[in-house]
């Protein structure tokens, strides 16, 4: 679900800034994508926020704190909803959604 819910959120982040900017560079674009996939500033930063390091379930030598721990708990979310839906757009909308606060953060670049 993770690898799943990765390619919705680097989609989604593509559709965004194409749709903002149609002749945007291929270079721009992936600097766009890998600020939104960061695993240390964004979608751990997201998961930690909604509070997933409290209900993922990992073995008990491993810290469900971890980065990236909570960073494929995060993406998983978004592989679910895709595929309980049918629609990669409701998963894309639910990560903006979410994410909204990291947008801001991220346009004012």
């Amino acid at each position: 679900m993770s690898i799943l819910g990765s390619n919705v959120i680097d989609t989604s982040v593509s559709m965004y800034y194409l749709g903002k900017d149609i002749e945007i560079s291929s270079k721009d674009l992936n600097r766009w994508i890998s600020e939104n996939a960061k695993v240390d500033t964004s979608c751990a930063v997201d998961g930690m926020r909604l509070g997933l390091h409290r209900v993922v379930r990992v073995s008990p030598k491993t810290n469900s704190t971890a980065p990236t721990v909570v960073c494929s708990a995060f993406r998983a979310i978004f592989g679910a909803i895709a595929i309980d839906t049918r629609k990669v757009d409701d998963a894309g909308s639910v990560f903006w959604n979410v994410h909204c606060s990291e947008v801001g953060r991220v346009m004012d670049m």
